[in-house]
């Protein structure tokens, strides 16, 4: 199992909007990240940040990742939820949410 932290900026006009999005995400999107092994999914908001946290239980995340993003489902929901976030500056070169480094872990 690996862990992901990731971090994006919410844009403060949209994001009563995106509380009420995932307040009832829709069961494709759903069904898509449970299908690619995408567990423990959590969004927490503080400051004008947005930080995901979950957990990937698969073989190969790339493949994954490329296969959730072809999903027509998933698709829509970002054309949605894409419009509520901005990149951060230090986002890498086509990445969207910025990947955090673990620096801590007590289980």
């Amino acid at each position: 199992m690996r862990r992901f932290g990731m971090v994006i900026a919410a844009r403060p006009e949209k994001l009563e909007e995106y509380k009420r999005l995932h307040a009832e995400p829709w069961p494709g999107v759903l069904a898509a990240l449970q299908a690619h092994h995408i567990t423990n999914y959590s969004i927490f908001h503080n400051d004008g940040l947005l930080f995901a946290y979950f957990e990937y239980r698969g073989d190969d995340f790339a493949a994954d990742m490329a296969s959730i993003a072809r999903d027509p489902v998933t698709q829509e929901w970002w054309k949605l939820t894409d419009q509520c976030q901005r990149q951060l500056s230090t986002a890498r070169e086509g990445e969207w949410w910025t990947e955090m480094e673990q620096v801590f872990l007590m289980e």
